[in-house]
């Protein structure tokens, strides 16, 4: 039995089949926002690697900030509990999920079931999030994934002071203008971004083994800062941002 998992998050949609209820046929993510082509087109793309058509997969279900925007899914689901699935598939031995993505942050406790046992939430405000690296990365004139690249040049990280993403956009621009290096800025806001999330794993209660899980855990200046604040190794792979449209695919294998 095949079954379809996508999740249809703020700034991409990512797909996932898998083959009865265990192994990952294919994968794929697409940039796009809600309301355009990105699902229709993560879709086409997981089915062609996958060498299957839409009638050869059984259940498809639907998670993510744009989960009802997907008519055609059978259901949909919280990407809490996807979110929790696709790790507990990856890492089985995870006690603690931190999920950072493009609008909001979150952070799970999992017992040893895989099941989510606790939460905490931050979708509030867009510091903290992929949101607030977006900014910052356009600020300093660099590509998303040249951040981790930069912040590993760190010599003397930046104290980014400021919670709020507008307020810490005019510091950054004010310390540009200093004279402040672009790695040390950075790692200064990488180190922004994983003091804001390991607050919300503090409020949950840190339990190992840690995962990362969402778009922000391929930086791997977030991951190591996140590290230093919660003094544990966390673990992540290439599928993390894939987590939520992995579990919404195990989902459906248990519905049906």
């Amino acid at each position: 039995m095949f079954t379809l998992g996508i999740d249809i998050g703020s700034t991409t949609s990512k797909a996932v089949i898998v083959k009865d209820g265990r192994e990952i046929v294919a994968s794929s993510v697409v940039i796009a926002t809600v309301g355009t082509d990105g699902v229709s087109d993560a879709i086409e793309n997981v089915l062609g690697e996958s060498g299957l058509e839409h009638g050869d997969i059984s259940v498809t279900f639907a998670t993510g900030y744009g989960r009802q925007t997907y008519p055609d899914a059978d259901g949909q689901v919280s990407e809490l509990t996807c979110h929790a699935l696709g790790v507990h598939h990856v890492f089985p031995d995870a006690r603690t999920v931190i999920d950072i993505g493009g609008q909001d942050a979150k952070v799970l406790a999992l017992n040893e079931r895989g099941r989510m046992a606790n939460f905490v939430m931050n979708d509030k405000c867009a510091a903290g999030t992929g949101r607030f690296l977006d900014v910052m990365a356009n600020i300093l004139k660099l590509d998303i994934s040249q951040l981790e690249v930069e912040a590993a040049k760190a010599l003397h990280p930046a104290g980014i002071s400021n919670t709020c993403t507008v307020f810490a956009e005019s510091e950054v621009i004010s310390q540009l203008a200093a004279g402040t290096k672009i790695p040390d800025l950075v790692a200064g806001i990488c180190k922004s971004v994983a003091s804001r999330a390991a607050s919300l794993a503090k409020r949950v209660g840190v339990r190992e083994t840690v995962c990362m899980s969402g778009g922000v855990a391929r930086n791997a200046g977030v991951r190591k800062a996140l590290e230093q604040e919660l003094n544990v190794n966390i673990a992540s792979c290439d599928m993390a941002q894939l987590m939520g449209a992995l579990g919404a695919s195990l989902y459906a294998y248990e519905k049906a």
